[in-house]
């Protein structure tokens, strides 16, 4: 039996996990999402521009027994092409056709899975897709600028079994200031898009290896 520690920040002070509940179009879909960050959750906390306070809600995952689905040890394509499932990088009808056959090449039935496990999608994430899609990105650097977004790893909790295997901490519950942890959240994204800016203008973006050649 392994247990491992996980965040959950929010504007609410009362969360109750609940399977079956959740937005479909977030990164993974319909389910309960996590951090193993500490300092992450917080931000998240505040990502809304509410002027209010946020909560971190700590909780403890029995992994036994349970598939966890880790797109750190896939390709980023395959990531992507989750991301694709769930989320518009572009409203463009170019962009919803190429979305199709790219999810169709690079995307993993997830279906089996009880927890899902991978990179959060922020804003920063959306400046590389839509430059990406627009054929702006080479397949080289693509790594390169997601590491330099800073976008933290996320559980995801899927099936009625992880969210049975999911307890919150009693008095693990943390107030989190707004101010400060909103401008952290700021300056994180402000200073990723100035570096991801800086790589894909420079020559070791070759604009070759791109979305549309990849199909």
């Amino acid at each position: 039996m392994e247990k491992i520690t996980l965040f959950h920040g929010t504007s609410s002070r009362i969360v109750v996990p609940t399977y079956g509940l959740g937005e479909k179009k977030h990164d993974y879909g319909k389910g309960f999402y996590l951090t193993d960050n500490l300092n992450l959750a917080k931000e998240w906390a505040v990502c809304k521009p509410d002027d209010e306070n946020g909560w971190v809600h700590q909780y403890k995952l029995d992994t036994d027994r349970l598939k966890i689905l880790d797109f750190q040890e896939k390709d980023v394509l395959s990531w992507l092409a989750e991301l694709m499932k769930h989320r518009d990088a572009s409203d463009s009808k170019r962009y919803r056709v190429l979305s199709k056959k790219f999810i169709e090449k690079y995307g993993i039935d997830t279906e089996g899975y009880d927890v899902i496990k991978g990179w959060r999608a922020n804003a920063s994430y959306f400046y590389i897709a839509k430059e990406f899609v627009r054929d702006n990105i080479d397949m080289d650097i693509l790594t390169e600028l997601l590491s330099l977004g800073g976008l933290g790893i996320q559980y995801c909790i899927k099936s009625r079994l992880a969210y049975e295997h999911l307890q919150e901490v009693q008095d693990g519950l943390l107030s989190v200031d707004y101010m400060e942890f909103r401008e952290k959240y700021n300056h994180r994204d402000v200073s990723a898009r100035q570096k991801m800016r800086e790589l894909i203008d420079s020559d070791a973006n070759k604009v070759t290896n791109v979305f549309s050649t990849l199909l």
